[in-house]
């Protein structure tokens, strides 16, 4: 299966963000479930203001028992 256009360019963000030194953990409310996740985000600036663009949440527990990996 190929990686979706959109998934490949947020990660090239998600790089450069990082890169940078631009990326922060941000501890949110997640809308559906109002359970706290913590959010890998990327730091921008909008004029003085800055902006926090979320990725994605930090798996909680064991990663490994979430997730099967392609065969």
């Amino acid at each position: 299966m190929a990686i979706p256009d959109y998934a490949r360019a947020n990660f090239e963000t998600l790089l450069k963000a990082a890169r940078a030194g631009d990326l922060a953990l941000m501890e949110c409310t997640e809308v559906e479930s109002g359970k706290t996740r913590y959010v890998l985000c990327a730091v921008g600036r909008e004029g003085p203001e800055y902006v926090l663009i979320p990725f994605g949440h930090l798996a909680p527990g064991n990663p490994y028992d979430a997730y099967i990996p392609p065969a």
